[in-house]
């Protein structure tokens, strides 16, 4: 373990990796699914060498640089190397094209991207009209040309001919790297990270999930995001133990990969846990060595089935943002389905609150969930270039999740919705996360999203519709959910519109962009109100 695990002023990954490289140099810290392999001193070098190749182009403590890169050892590089000198890495998705890629590139203000091969032409269209970025380093292939005046490309691979950096380590306190949230509610903002807000996320599962050297962590979440980088790959550089990166998540290939290589850890985000539940049984379910799943969400239904068909000891979970850390962690021995753990008190604050007054709901009841830190720079700095959503996100010295949910008087979260998606129908306050919770069970469904559409009654508040996606095989219909509907939900909760849809927009971490389908509303959907009226002619 880190020498430095509780001392918060050297809560500094880079440092981490330093320590590590020269205690254990030749144990192994990565190993991909596609064969890259690198021990902690080999990483560490590899690290001296890209932070002094960034030092070349003229990166200083504190520039921004954009990196796109997708999950390997390419992307560890680029971004302990640029903390390694100080600068801020800002992870962009990979799957970004267009405008959703334009506005963090313009946003960020770097004049430097690092970009794989592979995605250089959606970069290249992207950054066409952003003047700002200047030069890209191409990792994976050869150099593009450059599209437009004033961009030069020139070759990431020559990190391996640099000098080893030896400047100063960052502080505690220095802005590690930007990160932006999902951008489901409206234009995406830059997360501005310290070096100790990411080194916590790994604080956190270390404390939750008791790791020590002898743990292997199964990562199939994507780099660029915290959950995938820092509460699973920087808890393996702080604790020592090894971390297996896939390119991809994949149902079929995840238990053959946890069996290969030795799992005994791994996380689920979003519709993860639900892919996995559907695959068929086999055999060889139990002949692993995973001792815990860190789901999230994590339903009851999904528990059991890691639990009694996987034989998985544990089963947690957690709440967390980028902005926040993960102020709720589960505990090993305890089964806690549908909460999200207990709150990280040792490091954080919580309470639930009324919405529009902020003042505390009794323990149990509904309300917004207010998070605030207990240690020096273990949240976010702010909102890059935005002063002014950063102070509307901090009222009353609370920063607002946006997210409902329900604290018990032990300390236990249950998360509800994000605010927005909670639906007001018939004077009731309904979860779009519960309702979606009730067709777990219904045969033939693969995912579900509740969202609410508007009434076609004035006043009349929200209807409940419901997008449906078969799973491989099944045809289900509008009858059959709106039967299990009758039979699982309160009539107030009870969808109007049904849809049957390919597939649901997500985020590149599974997240059901529920803002995406509250704009196409029910074009297309099958009204059930219409069809108990005038029979099955009733589909819009």
């Amino acid at each position: 373990m880190y020498s430095g695990f509780d001392d918060p002023g050297r809560w500094v990954l880079p440092a981490v990796l330093a320590e590590q490289a020269a205690r254990t140099p030749d144990a192994r810290w990565i190993e991909t699914t596609t064969g890259e392999r690198a021990s902690f001193s080999q990483a560490f070098e590899d690290v001296e060498r890209a932070a002094a190749r960034f030092a070349s182009l003229g990166v200083a403590p504190g520039d921004h640089v954009a990196v796109m890169l997708p999950n390997g050892l390419d992307l560890v590089r680029a971004w302990l190397g640029l903390g390694r000198l100080g600068a801020v890495a800002v992870l962009l998705n990979t799957e970004l094209t267009g405008a959703f890629l334009r506005h963090p590139l313009a946003d960020c203000g770097a004049a430097l991207a690092v970009v794989d091969a592979a995605l250089m032409p959606a970069f290249l269209e992207a950054s066409a009209d952003v003047p700002t970025i200047t030069r890209v380093l191409v990792a994976g292939g050869p150099s593009a040309d450059a599209p437009r005046a004033g961009l030069a490309t020139l070759p990431w691979d020559a990190w391996v001919d640099a000098p080893r950096h030896d400047g100063p380590m960052p502080r505690a306190q220095d802005i590690a790297c930007v990160m932006y949230t999902s951008g489901t509610s409206g234009p995406a903002k830059g997360v501005l990270m310290p070096h100790a807000h990411c080194f916590l996320y790994g604080r956190g599962a270390i404390d939750s999930l008791a790791l020590t050297a002898d743990d292997v962590y199964y990562i199939v979440l994507p780099l660029f995001h915290a959950n995938g980088l820092l509460m699973q790959l920087a808890a393996t550089l702080i604790a020592g133990c090894a971390a297996i990166v896939r390119p991809r998540f994949s149902a079929s290939g995840w238990l053959d990969d946890v069996r290969r290589h030795g799992a005994t850890a791994t996380n689920c985000l979003g519709a993860l846990a639900a892919f996995l539940v559907a695959t068929p049984p086999t055999p060889h379910d139990r002949d692993h060595r995973l001792r815990v799943v860190k789901n999230a969400p994590n339903l009851a239904e999904h528990e059991a089935v890691f639990r009694e068909r996987f034989g998985v000891p544990d089963v947690t979970s957690g709440f967390g943002m980028t902005e926040v850390n993960i102020p709720t962690w589960g505990r090993l021995g305890e089964s806690l389905p549908g909460t999200a753990g207990r709150v990280y008190d040792r490091f954080f604050e919580m309470v639930i609150a009324d919405p529009e007054t902020d003042r505390p709901v009794a323990p149990g009841e509904l309300g917004e969930i207010l998070v605030r830190p207990k240690v020096p720079f273990g949240f976010m700095a702010g909102y890059h270039g935005r002063p002014q959503q950063t102070v509307e996100a901090w009222r009353n010295l609370w920063f607002h999740t946006g997210d409902a949910g329900t604290l018990s008087a032990d300390g236990v979260l249950t998360f509800v919705d994000r605010i927005k998606d909670c639906i007001r129908r018939r004077g009731e306050n309904l979860s779009a996360t519960e309702i979606e919770t009730a067709f777990a069970t219904l045969e033939g469904v693969a995912e579900v999203a509740a969202y609410a559409v508007p009434s076609d009654i004035r006043g009349g508040e929200d209807e409940v519709m419901l997008a449906v996606v078969p799973a491989p095989g099944a045809s289900p219909t509008p009858q059959q959910v709106a039967a299990h509907a009758e039979r699982v939900l309160p009539r107030f909760a009870r969808p109007r519109y049904v849809g049957i849809v390919d597939a649901l927009p997500k985020t590149a971490t599974g997240k059901v962009q529920r803002a995406m389908l509250r704009k196409r509303g029910a074009e297309g959907a099958w009204d059930l109100s219409r069809e108990a009226a005038s029979g099955p002619t009733g589909a819009r």
